[in-house]
C-alpha cells in the first residue's frame, strides 16, 4: 500500500484523510493534537509539529513522493516552496493569496508536480472551462459559488464549513476581473446581485478574488468573473464592519478571533455547497450546476466532499500509472481540464462519490 502525506486535519482535511484510506496509507501531520480525538482508522498515521519547522518537516517527509496541502491561505506559500524545495510533489487547496504560477520554474528544475487550488473553487470552475477551452473560442467566463448552512440564523445567515481565516480573505482580499478584454481591479463585496434558485430561494451575489491562475492562463478569453453567494443582508453587514474599522490591521485579530466563533459549525449541522459556472463562446452556451448536502451516512459536510474529493481526485490521478501523467511544475486544474482523460477522470472519481454535475 503506498504512503500519501497530508499536512492539516481540519474539516477538511479529516475527508480527505478518510477517503484516502481506502487505497493509501496516509501520514498526517497538524500543529494541533486535539484534531486527533476520536480517530479510528488504522491506515491514519497522525502526527503533530508546526511544519513551518523546516527540519522537522523535511524529517518526517523522508521517503515521501506526494503530500496534500491543506493549510490556511496565510501559511500556503511558504509551505508549497518549502516542499518544493525538498523535491516532493503536491496537491494543494490552501487558499494562499500569492501567485503560485510564481513557483512554476522552481518546481520545474526540482522535477516535480504541484497541482494548485485543486478543490470546489478555485478548482472545479477551473477544470470545466479547461475541458470547454479545448472545443471553443471562449468569450465569457464566470460562476457563483458559496457553502451555506441549511438553518441560517441572524444576523451572519452563515457558517464556515472551511477555515473562517480563508473567508476573512475573501472579503479583504483585493479581486481581480476581466472586462471586455482588460484586467480590473475591484474592492470586494462590490456589485452585488440578487439571484433565486430553485429549492433554495434568493441568494445574493458579490465579488472575491476566485479567478487567482485564470487570470494569468486563460489571457485571450476577454471577460473572466467570479462571485460568491450568501443569504440576502451578508455583504451589508461585512461592509459595515468594514467601514466601522473592524478588518484594519489593528483590529483584524480581535475580529478574526469573534468571527471564528461566531462561525463555527456545529457538530453534524446540516451544510450545502452551490457551484453554477457559465461558459460562452460564439455559438455556444453552456451551465454547469451543482448542488450538493451534507452527507448524513459519513457524516461529511458537503463543502469538505466537494472540495475534498476534486483534492483526493488529484491525489490518484498522480498515483494512476495508467494515466500515464506527465505534467512538471505549476498545475492549475485548467490546464488538466484540457486532456481528455484527466478530465474524465477526475469527474468520473467525483460521479462515485456522489458529486454530481447538471451540465445544460
Amino acid at each position: 500500500m503506498k504512503n500519501i502525506y497530508q499536512i492539516g486535519f481540519g474539516l477538511i482535511g479529516k475527508a480527505m484523510s478518510q477517503d484516502l484510506s481506502q487505497n493509501f496509507k496516509v501520514h498526517v501531520v497538524d500543529i494541533n493534537p486535539k484534531a486527533f480525538r476520536n480517530l479510528n482508522n488504522p491506515n491514519i498515521i497522525p502526527c503533530s509539529f508546526d511544519v513551518r519547522e523546516k527540519d522537522k518537516l523535511a524529517e518526517w517527509l523522508y521517503g515521501a513522493d506526494l503530500v496534500l496541502l491543506a493549510v490556511p491561505g496565510f501559511l500556503g506559500y511558504e509551505i508549497l516552496e518549502m516542499l518544493i524545495d525538498l523535491g516532493v510533489n503536491v496537491v494543494d487547496i490552501s487558499f494562499s493569496p500569492e501567485n503560485l504560477l510564481e513557483l512554476d520554474q522552481k518546481a520545474k528544475n526540482k522535477g516535480v508536480t504541484v497541482i494548485i487550488d485543486a478543490g470546489l473553487a478555485p478548482g472545479l470552475p477551473n477544470l470545466f472551462l479547461g475541458h470547454y477551452y479545448q472545443e471553443n473560442q471562449i468569450s465569457s467566463f464566470s460562476y457563483y459559488v458559496g457553502g451555506l448552512p441549511m438553518n441560517p440564523k441572524p444576523p451572519f445567515k452563515y457558517k464556515a464549513p472551511f477555515s473562517p481565516i480563508d473567508v476573512i480573505e475573501e472579503y479583504t482580499r483585493e479581486v481581480s476581473q476581466k472586462v471586455r478584454g482588460q484586467l480590473i481591479k475591484r474592492e470586494a463585496l462590490t456589485d452585488i446581485e440578487q439571484r433565486n434558485y430553485k429549492d433554495i430561494g434568493n441568494l445574493e451575489a458579490f465579488n472575491t478574488d476566485g479567478l487567482r491562475s485564470l487570470i494569468f492562463t486563460m489571457k485571450d478569453i476577454p471577460n473572466l468573473k467570479e462571485k460568491t453567494l450568501r443569504f440576502s443582508g451578508h455583504a451589508n453587514l461585512i461592509i459595515e464592519m468594514k467601514k466601522k474599522g473592524l478588518f484594519n490591521k489593528e483590529a483584524i485579530v480581535s475580529t478574526s478571533q469573534k468571527l471564528i466563533e461566531e462561525w463555527k459549525l456545529d457538530v453534524n449541522e446540516k451544510e450545502f455547497t452551490i457551484l453554477e459556472i457559465f461558459i460562452s463562446s460564439v455559438d455556444k452556451n453552456t451551465r454547469i450546476f451543482l448542488y450538493d448536502e451534507f452527507d448524513d451516512n459519513s457524516k461529511t459536510t458537503s463543502m469538505a466532499r466537494c472540495t475534498g474529493f476534486t483534492a483526493t481526485g488529484c491525489v490518484n490521478l498522480l498515483n494512476n500509472e495508467k494515466n500515464n501523467f506527465t505534467f512538471q511544475g505549476v498545475v492549475p486544474l485548467e490546464i488538466l481540464g484540457q486532456n481528455e482523460n484527466y478530465f474524465n477522470f477526475l469527474i468520473e472519481y467525483l460521479n462515485d462519490r456522489k458529486i454530481k454535475f447538471d451540465i445544460s
